[in-house]
């Protein structure tokens, strides 16, 4: 009885929300704008600045060329998908470090194999995602079942990936699979696409296949936020969970899910790191899981959760990148003139998303 009566106000506020929309349309009364389309277009709107200055600035440096955009997608495919899981976790209040430890365990454990053991392309692809599975399932229970902070599980995950590591394989080392190797060389070739050398010779452009993989992931994961009821749930527990398990949503399983589904891309993201560097060692993707949080906010993600768009985040992971690049272009070697120009764009974002915040609560 009680939960007919919940379906049916739940019904009427939909009703009503629904009615007032209609009403603001029909009376040319603009409504404001959602707080995640305003940090989608802050961020996408600083990309194009960027790009486009270091166009102007420094197109003698090989900006000007398509090859170096398309070079961002190639360095980047693997950090993409990996910011997405990301970006779940973050949207359902929660949070993961364990991301660059699996990427280094995944990279390792199928070198070896792949050396070693007699595996192929396929099966070393089961064995990312089994990896990347099992962090899932075992932190996501953890932080859903058993209430531990996120950081204190995932940090734990952190060093246990990198642990085991250090177990299977000390010294870095190379793929040295004939048949993977020139599948992972392969690329996409752009025929009518291109750039002239020095020598006025036309080359076009290559894209590598996990390109292609992080673009449909993308995709996947933004119909899966914005059109299924998993994804609605997802963005009701990260913004309030006490009203999202008064609305009858399980916050358990939510959260569970929102761990599940960041391993398994874990472990995709990790497969293609592998994919792209065809290598393994216990410092591999050091730092990568800042990246991928970094990402994640410059993006337009909150935080405190609630908030945020897969869209965004590809633009989080493509700033940060051509930020990189510019650095890299202008001729400073040092390496933490990077990392302090991102630190200021992350300072930026998170002030400007604690400001909105502040702005709800009102």
């Amino acid at each position: 009885m009680a939960k007919s009566k919940k379906t049916i106000n739940n019904a009427i506020d939909k009703d009503n929300s629904k009615r007032r929309r209609q009403l603001l349309k029909q009376s040319g009364v603009k409504q404001p704008m959602a707080d995640s389309t305003f940090l989608l277009i802050i961020t996408i709107s600083l990309f194009i600045a960027i790009y486009a200055l270091s166009i102007i600035f420094l197109g003698d440096k090989g900006f000007s060329k398509i090859q170096m955009f398309f070079n961002l997608f190639n360095e980047n495919a693997a950090l993409i998908v990996i910011a997405c899981g990301l970006t779940i976790v973050m949207i359902a209040g929660s949070i993961d470090i364990s991301v660059g430890g699996q990427t280094a365990l995944i990279c390792t454990a199928c070198t070896v194999c792949l050396n070693r053991h007699g595996f192929n392309f396929y099966t070393a692809l089961l064995l990312a995602l089994g990896i990347g599975l099992i962090f899932g399932l075992v932190q996501g229970f953890l932080i859903a079942y058993m209430d531990i902070q996120p950081f204190i599980v995932t940090l734990a995950g952190m060093f246990m990936g990198r642990g085991l590591v250090a177990l299977i394989e000390v010294n870095q080392i190379q793929v040295d699979n004939k048949a993977f190797e020139k599948l992972s060389g392969s690329r996409i070739v752009f025929p009518f696409i291109g750039d002239y050398n020095k020598k006025g010779v036309f080359i076009p452009a290559k894209l590598e296949y996990g390109v292609v993989v992080a673009i449909i992931i993308v995709i996947a994961i933004y119909l899966l936020l914005k059109k299924t009821r998993l994804g609605r749930s997802f963005y009701a527990v990260g913004g309030n969970a006490q009203s999202a398990l008064m609305m009858g949503i399980n916050v358990r399983k939510t959260r569970f899910y929102a761990h599940v589904l960041c391993g398994l891309l874990a472990g995709i993201g990790g497969f293609l790191y592998l994919f792209h560097t065809r290598s393994g060692s216990v410092q591999q993707a050091t730092g990568l899981e800042m990246d991928a949080i970094a990402a994640s906010i410059i993006g337009g993600t909150l935080l405190t959760g609630g908030v945020g768009n897969v869209i965004g985040t590809l633009f989080g992971v493509l700033t940060n990148g051509i930020v990189l690049l510019v650095v890299t272009a202008i001729g400073s070697q040092d390496p933490w003139w990077p990392q302090i120009t991102r630190a200021a764009m992350l300072c930026f974002f998170i002030v400007l998303q604690s400001i909105i915040c502040s702005r709800k609560k009102k």
